[in-house]
């Protein structure tokens, strides 16, 4: 197996355990000094920071995970996840179709930075985007 598909791997394994939710699990695969982002610029303290924030903004909510691209650097290589975001809103209503893209940085085995975007700000603010 090559190191980026390993890199892929690490970062597959990571999203299906915090679409679990399992954070404890997800944070193996994240270094102890991990750098997490979410959108909007939110710094995440740790990978049950995760968890916590997306219990206050969805009822319940999950990845439709799309393809996986990454690209080789000299001491690490960062792999790009993308696809949609499904579930519900906290009010019930249910979502699907919501775009999202994840940035991971990998090193020796272990997530070392982790950036997101999505549509959920815009979907909340305009909910007939969500149609």
């Amino acid at each position: 197996m090559s190191d980026a598909q390993s890199a892929v791997n690490i970062v597959s394994n990571f999203l299906e355990a915090s679409m679990a939710p399992d954070p404890e699990l997800a944070a193996t695969y994240m270094a102890p000094d991990v750098v997490i982002v979410f959108t909007g610029g939110r710094a995440m303290e740790t990978p049950h920071a995760i968890t916590h924030f997306n219990a206050g903004r969805y009822a319940w909510v999950k990845k439709a995970l799309g393809q996986f691209d990454w690209t080789v650097h000299e001491d690490h290589i960062v792999v790009y996840s993308n696809g949609t975001l499904y579930g519900e809103w906290p009010d019930g209503r249910p979502f699907a179709g919501n775009r999202y893209l994840d940035r991971y940085e990998v090193r020796e085995g272990k997530i070392t930075r982790m950036d997101v975007w999505n549509d959920s700000a815009e979907w909340i603010l305009t909910p007939e985007l969500n149609q």
